[in-house]
């Protein structure tokens, strides 16, 4: 599908519902549903405890099937909604593209973070522990500031300005297929024993859906660091010397971008599943991170966030 003015206009609106009210908790996502799908996809896969390169195989049908009929629900919904007549369907597509983006949600699970931080350590690692992978029971002051500036720039890619290129470029429906294999990287894309070889094709797929955007982000990041007041020069030259430092292909630019901008570093070893994980550095050890930060790094978010839905604006305006 390709977009058109309405589609652009549909993320605009999008964007805007999403930074008024995010993703209340009463709503129920149409995530849960892919995340449903999901869990009975790995299920069947691995039913009958099928040798590594079978299951391998059967990855490939899972990911693919999930992307496949989220796209296809989508398009199937819009058209319901099109028999309906023009608005009917241009509300439901204006819902959908708010459901794709989550730029508020993530600054308010950030914030609540950082306020819960400054109440006490233990109440910081528990609050952390809702938006990262990582094991949080041993985390430092520092750790868990440094894994929520790490968090909210990763998923700037991944949560906002990747869901706004592929919504501006194909409308809900290529929106709603990279939220779809967004939900099977974050729910089975993992490289350890249980999801590896039913996880793999999830895995290189999202890196394949987010490459663009990752390094789209942390120019935009570079860029809306000057106006901010952070350095973005220091943005820049961290992106170019650390956006390899990750074990992702994608990670990093976003990280580094931060990292630069803060003056901060970021990265280094983590606990995952109780095994360490080691992981460069990135940026400069210059100073200790503080509270502060996440609220800086939050601005450059929404700030870059804006920059972008104002970029693509623009270039609908010009093209269309």
């Amino acid at each position: 599908m390709v977009a058109t003015p309405a589609h652009i206009l549909a993320l605009l609106v999008g964007a805007l519902i999403d930074l008024l009210i995010g993703d209340p908790e009463w709503f129920y996502h149409p995530v849960r549903l892919i995340g449903k799908y999901i869990a009975f996809a790995e299920r069947a896969a691995k039913r009958d405890h099928p040798p590594s390169k079978v299951l391998r195989r059967r990855a490939v049908f899972v990911a693919c099937s999930t992307v496949l009929l989220t796209a296809a629900a989508t398009w199937g919904l819009l058209a319901l909604l099109g028999l309906m007549g023009f608005w009917p369907r241009f509300i439901g597509m204006c819902l959908i593209s708010w459901m794709c983006l989550s730029a508020r949600s993530l600054a308010d699970e950030a914030e609540g973070v950082r306020r819960a931080l400054a109440e006490s350590l233990e109440a910081g690692r528990a609050r952390v522990g809702r938006i990262v992978g990582r094991d949080t029971a041993r985390l430092s002051r520092d750790e868990i500031i440094r894994a929520t500036i790490e968090t909210v720039a990763e998923n700037l890619s991944d949560g906002v300005i990747s869901p706004m290129l592929w919504l501006a470029l194909g409308g809900p429906v290529l929106g709603m297929a990279f939220k779809a294999a967004s939900t099977l990287d974050s729910m089975i894309g993992y490289m350890d024993e249980r999801y590896r070889d039913v996880g793999w094709f999830a895995a290189k797929a999202d890196d394949v859906w987010n490459y663009v955007s990752a390094r789209v982000t942390a120019l935009l990041m570079c860029l809306c660091a000057f106006p901010l007041g952070l350095d973005g020069r220091g943005a820049f030259r961290i992106v170019a010397r650390d956006h390899n430092n990750h074990l992702s292909p994608n990670c990093a630019w976003p990280e580094s971008a931060a990292a630069g901008a803060l003056g901060v570093q970021l990265g280094g070893d983590h606990e995952y599943f109780g095994k360490t994980v080691h992981k460069p550095t990135i940026g400069n050890d210059t100073r200790p991170p503080e509270g502060r930060d996440i609220t800086r790094t939050n601005a450059l978010m929404f700030a870059s966030a804006g920059l972008m839905l104002a970029i693509i604006a623009g270039v609908a305006a010009i093209i269309g």
